[in-house]
């Protein structure tokens, strides 16, 4: 069950939600939110995690503010400066490394939405940050602005719903470019017939079971290959 910890952050006071494996010691994942705040659907993702034998922490971008309309969301969203997102990030990569319960000082992160535009840029925001799953990254802030070249040795998966692509489809595959460039791997994988949060369970119109599995084994598959397998 995922409890509230404070994270050290150099910008505003942070918390956020930390699960940690039954053995008390599994590789670290940072969850990144969607536009909606620190919900409890992020919170099972947390939970989710942790049962797979991770130690997975979620930072609360908000600061406990949570939105229940889109209109809402969206000026939260909007309101989010990437430096300072960044900042959070890279905080809780931090916390997690330091505390006793990741092995190395490697970890990865997965987000939504919103939280999978912030995910794509988590790698090049903390040296200890190894690898991101991104799922329909949404990246809508005049400040995003990426160190591609921070990516080299690291890897990006990125799951594109379908009805995202004529937006912001011609952007990941630039990323994508420029992550190559820079030394890194990224893998965009599309999902046909999808809708924009085809994973979040709470979202029925939109939730894909098949899909939503499908992209979690492949994260899944990811995080064990770059952050267990290094240990083993």
């Amino acid at each position: 069950m995922a409890t509230r910890v404070d994270i050290d952050s150099t910008s505003d006071p942070l918390q956020g939600l930390l699960a940690i494996p039954e053995s008390g010691m599994g590789p670290g994942v940072i969850v990144i939110q969607e536009w909606w705040g620190l919900v409890p659907q992020i919170e099972r993702v947390v939970d989710r995690f942790a049962e797979a034998g991770f130690t997975a922490i979620a930072p609360d971008h908000y600061r406990g503010v949570r939105a229940s309309e889109p209109d809402q969301a969206g000026k939260l969203m909007m309101g989010l400066k990437v430096s300072a997102a960044a900042s959070d990030i890279a905080s809780a990569a931090d916390y997690l490394v330091r505390s006793g319960h990741v092995p190395g000082d490697k970890v990865g992160v997965i987000g939504f939405c919103m939280g999978g535009g912030l995910a794509l840029l988590a790698p090049t925001v903390s040296p200890h940050i190894d690898c991101a799953s991104a799922f329909y990254p949404a990246m809508p802030w005049p400040d995003y602005h990426p160190e591609w070249a921070n990516y080299a040795g690291r890897e990006a998966l990125v799951h594109q719903a379908e009805s995202d692509i004529p937006n912001t489809g011609a952007d990941i595959a630039r990323y994508a470019e420029a992550i190559a460039a820079n030394g890194g791997t990224a893998t965009v994988v599309d999902y046909p017939g999808s809708h924009h949060a085809f994973f979040n369970e709470d979202r029925p119109e939109v939730y894909d079971e098949t899909m939503a599995q499908v992209a979690w084994d492949a994260t899944l598959a990811m995080f064990h290959r770059r952050l267990i397998n290094p240990f083993a």
